[in-house]
């Protein structure tokens, strides 16, 4: 049967409608570990909220020096006291979450001096946390899913060779994961380099603690705007990063009943949408996953 003009303008316009109200369903990443009063690992990936938990941080490390991991009062790593976390990090993986470990961090002393440096922390990385092989790994035997780069003092260069040298080793069998979480200012002044280099999975951009692109109380343009211009430069699935409480950051928190109604239907109509990222402990007092979960 010949379709008529009008049958014809009729399924375009409802093709557009459609492409218009399209919206992708993402998953919420957490950080864990910078508060001894927050639940274990395995309590917090066994609430279900989470796809991915980054243990956080890895705070020393580079030019140089001797890594060091600290986790917020959760065990002890100079004395060997975190390795039984990997039962926990398996439990987790088991119920298919992502586990990161996360790098650098606000506090601590890291940088890299050189590429052969960048290749230095990433052998490391892989030995002591990934599929590679040490007698003193600090989290014990477990395999983690991969690094996320959370750079935020220290030197902007070669964060680029970092990451292609921990995405080298995926060659080897078991894929390495690569996120980051930059400031929401673009482009991020340590991590522009490296996530132009497409190698990152996902990217969950710091929306709070920078003013020019945070939300504040009835305005969700400079929010919007600047994650327009992530989603339209980045080529990773990018994540909306938040505080989970308004005490979890000086700026930037978001109400759930605004961020359900007027940030998540905008920002979910992009194919490189992924979800949302919260820092951190905080949600286990404030039960924020839990409220935006299934709008996410």
């Amino acid at each position: 049967m010949a379709r008529t003009p009008q049958s014809t303008a009729l399924l375009i316009s409802l093709s557009v409608l459609a492409f218009l109200q399209t919206s992708y369903a993402g998953g919420i990443a957490i950080y864990w570990a910078q508060n001894g009063i927050e639940g274990t690992l395995t309590e917090t990936c066994n609430t279900g909220k989470y796809s991915y938990v980054n243990i956080a941080f890895l705070n020393k490390f580079g030019n140089g020096r001797t890594p060091e991991i600290n986790l917020g009062g959760h065990c002890d790593p100079a004395s060997n006291g975190c390795t039984s976390l990997s039962t926990d990090i398996r439990n987790c993986q088991n119920r298919g979450i992502k586990v990161m470990l996360s790098i650098g961090g606000r506090d601590g002393s890291y940088s890299l001096s050189s590429s052969k440096d960048a290749q230095k922390v990433a052998d490391y990385l892989w030995n002591n946390f990934l599929g590679g092989q040490s007698s003193s790994r600090p989290l014990g035997d477990a395999v983690l899913d991969g690094i996320d780069f959370d750079i935020e003092l220290g030197s902007t260069k070669y964060w680029d060779n970092l990451a292609r040298a921990l995405s080298g080793f995926s060659k080897r069998g078991r894929k390495v994961y690569l996120t980051a979480a930059p400031q929401c200012a673009f482009p991020d002044r340590f991590l522009g380099a490296a996530l132009n280099t497409g190698l990152f999975d996902h990217v969950w951009v710091q929306f709070y603690n920078n003013a020019p692109c945070q939300y504040t109380t009835g305005n969700t343009n400079k929010l919007l705007n600047s994650w327009n211009r992530w989603t339209s430069s980045i080529n990773s699935r990018i994540f909306l990063g938040l505080p989970a409480s308004s005490a979890a950051a000086g700026g930037g928190f978001i109400p759930a009943n605004v961020l359900t109604s007027q940030i998540l239907p905008v920002i979910k109509r992009s194919p490189k949408y992924g979800g949302v990222m919260l820092w951190s402990y905080y949600d286990d007092q404030s039960g924020y996953a839990s409220t935006i979960k299934s709008s996410v």
